[in-house]
């Protein structure tokens, strides 16, 4: 029975985070199935599986219990990346986002408990710090939530420990820290600050920075948050299960840097990209002023060891936006 090939379920597996560990999987010899919707994902992510006998995707919402439970149904694994991410959106729109974010994320869990699925490996997020001062962030230190979008990723924790506690359903969440990288949409009102910063330069024009730069995050590569759910999925360390891990690099880089990399890396595709100018905006409602993740308890528990920095995996994002998006 163990040399049965493993089927994983992957929620949101059309959007940035989902379909890169979708083509990791299918990479690695799994079934993969894709839950989706295509709300924030996109079909040209996993257009290039869709003839793989061994990728099957499922159009469906998780607000919907019966699409949950469908999708779930042979899965020994789930990968829980489904969710309406922003806090800007978040603000903007609350009751859509807690429909998603808490309500579809119940759904999953009860398809995934009553599938006696072995093991329920979610994104969670770095957002669940709050306005808690300290750096770097540990896993046990959190403090109140700056937005609708951080409480329901905080909810997403006490509801995976309940379904742990309650009916031996194995969970680990995954707080992801600010992760970019290919497949990483770079349109649209709530984009993500590197692909957007990105195509602003590409296109000769000024990034726009909310406030003076000096707001710092632990920018985290697409390869790294792989490497991340791989471990969760297949730890046999029983203490790793059933708790959060960090999931960054563990390094901090201001917005000014960011840009000034960016500038760098651009600039040797295109000269001219080096004198462009970045405007200073207003401060952002929500937003952490400073994130930096301790990576201290998956090193010790899961075996994690991040191959990419910022700059590495700059280097190579600022490739693949530079050839898929000119």
């Amino acid at each position: 029975m163990e040399d049965q090939k493993k089927t994983i379920l992957i929620t949101g597996g059309a959007g940035f985070i989902g379909s890169n560990l979708c083509a990791h999987f299918l990479g690695q010899n799994y079934n993969v199935v894709c839950l989706d919707n295509f709300a924030t994902g996109f079909r040209s992510n996993i257009e290039a599986f869709l003839e793989n006998p061994n990728f099957t995707l499922i159009e469906g919402d998780i607000r919907n219990l019966s699409d949950c439970k469908k999708a779930v149904q042979d899965a020994n694994y789930v990968l829980h990346q489904a969710a309406l991410g922003s806090v800007p959106r978040s603000i903007n729109d609350p009751i859509t986002t807690n429909e998603v974010n808490v309500s579809g994320f119940l759904n999953m869990l009860v398809a995934a408990r009553d599938a006696n699925v072995k093991r329920f490996v979610y994104a969670a997020s770095s957002s669940t710090y709050g306005d808690s001062q300290g750096l770097p962030k540990v896993e046990a230190v959190i403090g109140k939530p700056l937005s609708p979008y951080a409480i329901t990723k905080y909810v997403n924790e006490l509801y995976a420990e309940i379904f742990s506690t309650t009916y031996g359903l194995e969970t680990i969440g995954l707080r992801y820290f600010n992760v970019f990288g290919r497949k990483q949409n770079p349109k649209g009102a709530y984009a993500a600050v590197i692909p957007k910063f990105v195509i602003q330069l590409m296109q000769h024009e000024s990034p726009v920075i909310n406030g003076d730069g000096n707001h710092s995050r632990d920018f985290t590569y697409i390869d790294n948050v792989i490497q991340m759910n791989e471990l969760a999925m297949l730890t046999e360390n029983k203490e790793a299960l059933n708790t959060v891990f960090n999931t960054a690099y563990g390094d901090r880089n201001t917005l000014n840097t960011l840009v000034g990399y960016l500038k760098e890396y651009l600039s040797e595709y295109d000269p001219e990209i080096a004198n462009i100018a970045t405007i200073h905006g207003e401060n952002r409602q929500g937003d952490i002023p400073h994130s930096l993740a301790s990576i201290d308890k998956a090193k010790k528990l899961l075996g994690y060891n991040p191959k990419f920095s910022l700059q590495e995996g700059l280097k190579v994002a600022v490739q693949w936006y530079w050839q898929n998006l000119k």
